[in-house]
Parts: structure tokens; sequence; C-alpha cells
């Protein structure tokens, strides 16, 4: 899994992770093995492994 927020590109610091849609801008969500989560409002994106799966094909 992986942690690192943060990432550079070209020099410039990147941000890894996305944003939650209901917080906005600076409000980081967390990547978890089946899902993206907001600390802050509760938010979750649930990740469907078989929709990825069908996805990369």
């Amino acid at each position: 899994m992986k942690t690192d927020k943060y990432g550079t590109k070209d020099g410039k610091t990147e941000v890894e992770n996305p944003t939650c849609p209901k917080c906005g801008e600076g409000v980081l969500l967390a990547v978890h093995e089946d899902r993206k989560h907001c600390g802050k409002c509760g938010y979750t994106r649930w990740e469907n492994k078989e929709d990825e799966e069908e996805n990369e094909e």
C-alpha cells in the first residue's frame, strides 16, 4: 500500500492523493486498499476490484 501523499516532478512538489469532492482543495482523501476516505467529512469512495479488472483488459 502506498503511503506517500506528496511526490516531486520537475523539481515541483505534487500531491499524489486525490482531494475530497465535498471539502474541496486542501483536504486529501486517505487511500486504503478497498476505498478512499475523507477523515474530515466522512465521504467514502469504494473501489470495486471487478470494475478495475474489466477496465484493464
